[in-house]
């Protein structure tokens, strides 16, 4: 259940004060944009407060580089989604000590700046900015209690600083009230942010279930199947989009989908939902591959968005050795051997995507592959050969580079794991750390001999 919140790290300062508007709560995921080109990075002189506070929070609260939720480890979601991304502590799970040294320590500079720059400087009104900075990381209450230390110190200040001799008290009082005012108007936006938090903490658990049900992650291992995966979603704050895969161990043998919807982000999820859908009920029902596929042909062309068509590859493991294919006009399979030679599988009869086959003549095809014990299945979605580089804006060259990085990856499943994490390293490395469309990377060994 995260939210996320872009922000500018370049050092102006409401930006940051904008990122740190967002530590409330519940967990927020701050992604920085990175800097603009031309500026350079760092505290501007402009910056101010806001810088110093955000560097101070990325010190003084729990932070790690944010991961997607937890799943298998065959779900093999990636560690960094984004580069830079910062993970902020569920501040209710923060003490109260910390979560208040923000205000205490602005009460202290303040006051520590008044002192130093002597009598003829009345730097007592800046103490308004406490209860704005306590607005943010504290609760009603303790918001009212950290900001009673800080009216005492508007008081001795303005004594200090003799300000109630030289204009008939009118700076003191104009400062003591307009402190008070700030104080019960952040409480008040500290109780709004508490409720806000809730209600999105609410909806964010239905999502999170749902999303759950929909992709239903497979073990690390599947009958035969040893599993590595790595998957991406182009839409922000979801853990799945328009790219689809599932394995399941099934009375006709061990059954791997993996599908791409026209598209990308929530809109691509609905058909998503109806491939996957019926692949499950399908794979346990029928006797053969093409008829599985049949099954969900039919039901993308009742149920999808008109027009919506998902490209699939269908896989099917029944006997050792041996490994039947079936292609919807998706990105063809590789099999690297344990040397690291790389065989692309083209398929003899290719077949259009589904939801189009009303527009075909004829039947789709399966073929059959030798798959033996010390091979390793390398399956994608165009998000990964349609990869552009960061320079150049060439595609992303899978079957050139995949087979030293996945030589040996059948030794284990420790082995398969690291191996697909090589291959997403050097595919974000590509692109220069990140991928604009869904991406799904499938790594597949079996334990069975032939």
């Amino acid at each position: 259940m995260w939210r996320v919140l872009r922000y500018s790290d370049t050092g102006d300062g409401l930006p940051c004060l904008a990122a740190l508007a967002a530590l409330y709560d519940k967990s927020v995921i701050l992604v920085p944009i990175g800097p603009v080109r031309g500026r350079r990075v760092g505290p501007s002189p402009g910056a101010g407060v806001g810088w110093l506070i955000v560097r101070y929070v990325r010190h003084v609260f729990p932070i790690r580089r944010a991961q997607s939720p937890t799943a298998p480890t065959a779900a093999g979601l990636p560690p960094d989604r984004k580069r830079g991304a910062l993970l902020a502590a569920d501040l209710q799970d923060v003490p109260f000590w910390r979560r208040a040294t923000p205000a205490v320590v602005a009460t202290l500079l303040v006051g520590l700046a008044d002192l130093l720059s002597g009598k003829d400087r009345y730097l007592a009104p800046l103490m308004t900015v406490v209860p704005i900075i306590a607005a943010l990381t504290l609760r009603p209450l303790e918001l009212l209690l950290v900001c009673s230390f800080g009216l005492f110190a508007v008081f001795g200040l303005s004594h200090y600083d003799e300000v109630d001799n030289v204009n008939d008290e009118r700076f003191l009082y104009g400062a003591m009230v307009s402190y008070l005012l700030l104080t019960v108007f952040s409480a008040w936006v500290a109780h709004i942010r508490m409720r806000r938090a809730a209600a999105f903490a609410a909806v964010s658990s239905v999502a999170e279930a749902a999303q759950r049900a929909l992709l239903r992650l497979p073990g690390p291992v599947v009958g035969p199947l040893n599993l590595a995966v790595r998957y991406v979603s182009a839409a922000d704050a979801s853990r799945i989009g328009g790219d689809l895969y599932s394995v399941l161990e099934t009375p006709h043998g061990t059954r791997v989908a993996v599908g791409d919807v026209r598209g990308k982000g929530l809109g691509a999820v609905q058909t998503a939902a109806v491939v996957l859908g019926a692949f499950r009920e399908a794979a346990y029902d029928e006797s053969g591959l093409r008829g599985v596929a049949a099954r969900i042909e039919a039901s993308v062309e009742r149920h999808a968005p008109d027009g919506e068509f998902t490209t699939a590859l269908f896989a099917e493991f029944r006997t050792p050795g041996v490994m039947e294919l079936l292609q919807y006009g998706h990105v063809p399979p590789i099999r690297v051997d344990p040397d690291g030679g790389v065989h692309v599988l083209h398929a003899p009869d290719p077949w259009v995507p589904l939801g189009l086959g009303r527009l075909a003549a004829g039947e789709p095809a399966s073929w059959n592959q030798p798959f033996g014990g010390e091979d390793v299945l390398v399956l994608c979605t165009d998000g990964v050969v349609e990869a552009r580089h960061r320079r150049n804006g060439g595609f992303y060259p899978l079957a050139e580079r995949v087979g030293p990085l996945v030589r040996g990856a059948a030794r284990s499943s420790a082995e398969l794991e690291a191996a697909v994490g090589r291959v997403y390293a050097d595919l974000l490395e590509h692109t220069g750390g990140e991928l604009n469309d869904d991406a799904l990377l499938l790594l597949i060994t079996r334990t069975d001999q032939a």
